[in-house]
């Protein structure tokens, strides 16, 4: 029997995206969004919940995520659930639930200074690479220098 790993998400990011770049040159971008679920208890009473899920988005995508979404944005996330386990440098084992996303759609409005009135950029839509084939952690790169992050 097939299996099957997606996960359609509607949220709020809830920081501004960050991104860096491996060593070949693949972008990686990374925020977090919040879902909020509303519900009644057993006593009738109005209750919300959320749930804050990590989001990695590879690629071009990735580039126009960092470019155009800020914190507090609407966004709808299509992607594949991914867990993995690592070890910190002291050597405590940490595990991880991440969605990786696949396509990331712009529901709100564009980053301040964009130009036009329209709420999705061009390229927001755009099926994304693939993760580069990696191991449980991959170097990222930043303006500061390299280092080895867990994704």
């Amino acid at each position: 029997m097939p299996s099957l790993n997606r996960v359609i998400l509607i949220g709020n990011l809830t920081r501004d995206p960050e991104m860096r770049y491996t060593p070949s040159g693949t972008a990686r971008t990374s925020f977090s969004i919040a879902i909020n679920r509303r519900y009644k208890d057993q006593q009738g009473q109005q209750q919300e919940e959320t749930t804050f899920v990590p989001i990695t988005v590879w690629g071009v995508q990735a580039e126009h995520c960092a470019n155009y979404l800020t914190k507090g944005q609407l966004v709808a996330v299509d992607g594949r659930l991914r867990i993995y386990s690592f070890q910190t440098e002291e050597g405590e084992s940490r595990k991880v639930t991440e969605v990786v996303a696949s396509r990331v759609e712009f529901l709100g409005g564009r980053k301040a200074g964009g130009e036009g009135d329209a709420d999705i950029h061009p390229a927001a839509t755009e099926a994304v690479e693939e993760e580069p084939a990696a191991g449980p952690t991959a170097e990222i790169s930043d303006q500061k220098g390299e280092e080895e992050v867990p994704f």
